[in-house]
């Protein structure tokens, strides 16, 4: 809309410009054939009244002094030459002092003489000033030429230039209001107009699989924004559809693997268990003196079996058990020294530049995790010369870090991203289940959990929470 005023505006700038120039020039172009004409019709009075034969050489007999009262009468001044283009009389005085020219060029004369109405018209400088300059035949009573006048013509366009520049300061003027009044309307008419956009724009940032996404409804929206919404909204009925699907997909598989390493764990307890009921039932002889120590011996083998599947059965209760958000005000360095309290290796070590530093957790989920860190490092460091491990607590902005570092057999960069997946492990026993759990536990308390390994090197795991409010006392 602004551009288009600033268009209208500079073309009718340039249009009323050019109409002026059009105006003035058809303006002096009639002034200037009217005055040739009263001129001319002057000198053919003055040709019927003479007493001299009209012919070249008496012109300037006849008008020695006639040609300075028709001047005067037709307030004009002109020259009159003879055929040769050499000047005879001219209405100013002392024209030899003059810009006028004693005798025209071959150009004129030809020009002239090639013109269909015997008339030529060319537009000459003097003095730094534009003047036209008109030449026709002077012709007796019969016709015939016998002389050229010349017309000089002087423009005056003052009072022309005033009308347009006054004509063009009120255009502007208006223009100007024209201009602001386009840029407020502008403004409202694009809000109005973006009003719809910026709520379907919002809508579109906050649209995420994770939660139920709200539809769009929009009062009085125009036909394109309706259509853009009726696509939005379809969308997001499309789009829970999807997620619902996708979740239930996820669980089904997420439980057919879980489904997979329990039966997996149990058959290998199993197994051992019943080779060794087997052998028991053949070879077992009551009458034998050794009889209640086979039968002792037979009993220990069956509990230690039967405790494998029920530690079996607590690693997989512990790993699906979602940790409660209990919230709960806690200073997280005096919490992790009480959790390396039940280790009893002499090569664990723990450091914190702070006494106290308070965080928003469930004491016995960050008991968990750290247990379960310090754990995974031990089994790291079985065939180390010298086993270290470092736990440290510290501050790291509005994050309290909690670090674990062994110097032990490390991780490689290819199962890096696999070690906090159930179920995996690079262990010859267990389930992989640990670091999973601890995973899940951090993420539910808007936590991150990173690995940072060099093999034969050591690894560090590295826990992140956000810390509670300043203000926040225990």
């Amino acid at each position: 809309m602004i551009f288009l005023v600033l268009i209208a505006s500079v073309l009718i700038a340039g249009v009323t410009i050019y109409q002026y120039r059009e105006q003035s020039r058809d303006y002096h172009q009639e002034r200037l054939e009217r005055k040739e004409e009263q001129v001319k019709q002057s000198i053919a009075y003055t040709l019927q009244e003479t007493t001299y034969p009209v012919i070249t050489e008496n012109l300037g007999l006849i008008f020695k002094d006639e040609i300075y009262r028709i001047a005067d009468v037709q307030n004009v001044n002109f020259n009159i030459y003879d055929l040769e283009g050499q000047l005879i009389k001219s209405s100013r005085p002392k024209f030899y002092n003059d810009s006028i020219s004693l005798c025209l060029d071959a150009e004129v004369l030809n020009g002239l003489k090639a013109s269909p109405n015997k008339r030529l018209v060319e537009d000459n400088l003097a003095a730094g000033s534009k003047y036209q300059a008109s030449y026709t035949y002077i012709t007796d009573p019969k016709y015939k030429p016998i002389g050229i006048l010349n017309l000089p013509y002087y423009e005056d366009n003052s009072f022309n230039s005033m009308e347009l520049r006054e004509f063009l300061f009120r255009l502007g003027g208006v223009y100007l209001v024209m201009f602001f009044i386009a840029i407020i309307l502008a403004y409202f008419i694009s809000k109005y107009i973006t009003r719809s956009l910026e709520t379907i724009s919002e809508k579109l940032h906050q649209t995420n699989l994770t939660k139920r996404n709200e539809k769009i409804y929009v009062k009085n929206p125009s036909e394109e924004i309706n259509k853009l919404i009726d696509s939005y909204n379809s969308m997001i009925d499309q789009l829970e559809q999807s997620a619902a699907k996708l979740a239930r997909s996820e669980r089904e598989q997420a439980w057919r693997e879980m489904a997979k390493q329990v039966a997996h764990e149990i058959k290998n307890p199993l197994t051992p268990l019943r080779l060794t009921v087997q052998s028991f039932q053949r070879k077992f002889d009551p009458t034998k003196p050794d009889a209640r120590t086979k039968i002792e011996e037979f009993s220990k083998t069956l509990i230690q079996q039967i405790d494998t599947m029920s530690s079996i059965a607590a690693a997989f209760s512990n790993f699906a058990e979602m940790p409660a958000q209990q919230n709960e005000t806690l200073n997280v360095v005096s919490t992790v020294k009480l959790a390396l309290d039940i280790f009893n290796e002499n090569y664990i070590h723990f450091i914190s530049e702070e006494e106290k530093i308070i965080a928003k957790l469930d004491r016995t989920q960050l008991i968990r995790v750290v247990t379960n860190l310090v754990k995974n490092a031990i089994q790291a460091v079985p065939d180390v010369e010298s086993p270290r491990i470092l736990v440290s607590v510290t501050s790291d902005g509005d994050y309290v870090k909690i670090a674990v570092a062994d110097n032990g057999v490390g991780i490689s960069d290819e199962v890096k991203e696999k070690v906090f997946e159930p179920k995996f492990t690079t262990k010859s026993s267990g389930m992989g289940l640990g670091l999973g759990m601890v995973k899940n536990i951090v993420e539910t308390y808007k936590g991150t959990i990173s690995l940072t390994s060099q093999p034969g090197k050591g690894s560090v795991f590295t826990v992140r929470f956000p810390k509670a409010n300043h203000n926040t006392e225990i």
